[in-house]
């Protein structure tokens, strides 16, 4: 039985998702309960999605733990969690819901596990407001691996909206504590790459469009690099149909950065490679060590890292400041965002420094 309980308020700043996943994986690592109220209060759909839903679940299994009030549409919940026993585990938002924001939730429980988990992960792998399964593997795993954290990825089937039907095995080994991390020195791209891509019965053609309009946009930014992104049809591994592109620039500190579009209809091939390539752009632009989207992930494992960890970024982003806000209720963590002021940065570049809070309880 958990020994202390936090009351969150689920419409808080960012008011999504977010602030579920952040509170359910603090609550179990530290043992204490948590109830959430007011869930995606701001939303035009209020209350747990099933991705939500599915997320709390697998936490809930994860600790042999209890879950009050969860269903679709809920906007209350109390999870008790026990202690975190590994395992192996599925978790199916039956949807497209993002298998990405299910490893989110599930990751960081899974890390202080008494022993090694496996997590079969069904849904969508590449869907929108949510990052891409790519992005997870080639951009949020290796700075992951700063932090001292590994794990397999293995993606078994793509999904796309609206049925879903993708499939990944997470497997997880539990460490002892979480090292540190500072990425404050940007240094310079030495590397763009990525993948175009159509499933189903989507013509090959629109991966070709996607690719060449990204690599012209980019190209009139940064001139001196090759920039290689391949067109590729899904065939085996992909149910459903879909299109969209993911490119990723790595710098030469090991600074890794990602810009994605998804394929809509009505919406012509070109503009998605563009929507992309200038998505990267910008976060090249300020000058930071980390995109928007790597940012909010990151807050959780800063504040749950033994010591000082620093980060680089662009603007912000409400997402990061609410991860912020959420951390420091559930944890002993402490921020502090300043401007950059180094001949480098820009009027967007800021550092964001947290003294972190050594995980209690360990099962170590």
């Amino acid at each position: 039985m958990a020994a202390t309980s936090f009351e969150i308020d689920g419409s808080v700043m960012e008011g999504g998702g977010q602030i579920l996943r952040v509170s359910a994986a603090l609550s179990c690592i530290h043992g204490a309960s948590v109830r959430i109220n007011k869930i995606r209060a701001g939303r035009s759909t209020p209350g747990l999605r099933p991705q939500h839903l599915s997320g709390l679940e697998l936490v809930r299994d994860l600790t042999g733990g209890n879950l009050e009030g969860a269903m679709v549409g809920s906007t209350e919940i109390t999870l008790t969690p026990g202690k975190i026993k590994g395992g192996n585990h599925i978790a199916d938002t039956h949807t497209a819901g993002s298998v990405g924001l299910l490893l989110q939730v599930a990751l960081p429980c899974a890390l202080f596990a008494a022993g090694p988990s496996e997590l079969c992960l069904k849904g969508g792998t590449n869907a929108e407001m949510a990052p891409q399964i790519d992005y997870t593997i080639k951009v949020f795993k290796p700075i992951m691996e700063k932090f001292g954290v590994h794990f397999d990825c293995d993606l078994k089937m793509r999904g796309y909206y609206p049925k879903g039907g993708g499939e990944v095995v997470v497997k997880v080994n539990p460490v002892k504590e979480l090292s540190p991390i500072s990425m404050t020195e940007r240094g310079t791209i030495t590397k763009i790459y990525g993948r175009a891509f159509v499933a189903g019965v989507l013509p090959f053609k629109l991966a070709k469009d996607m690719s060449t309009a990204a690599v012209r946009s980019i190209r009139k930014e940064i001139k001196d690099l090759y920039v290689n992104i391949q067109s590729l049809q899904e065939k085996d591994k992909a149910c459903g149909n879909g299109n969209g592109i993911i490119i990723i620039a790595e710098s030469s500190t090991g600074c890794i950065f990602a810009g994605s579009a998804l394929g809509k209809k009505g919406v012509y091939a070109d503009k998605v490679g563009m929507e992309a390539a200038e998505m990267l752009l910008r976060n090249i632009r300020h000058n930071g060590c980390v995109d928007e989207f790597l940012q909010d992930q990151l807050i959780m494992f800063m504040a749950l890292a033994q010591g000082t960890s620093r980060i680089r970024t662009g603007p912000v982003t409400l997402h990061t400041q609410t991860a912020i806000h959420v951390a420091e209720q559930l944890t002993k963590a402490k921020f502090v965002v300043t401007k950059a002021e180094d001949e480098l940065s820009t009027s967007d570049t800021y550092i964001i420094e947290c003294q972190g809070a050594a995980v209690p309880n360990s099962n170590f």
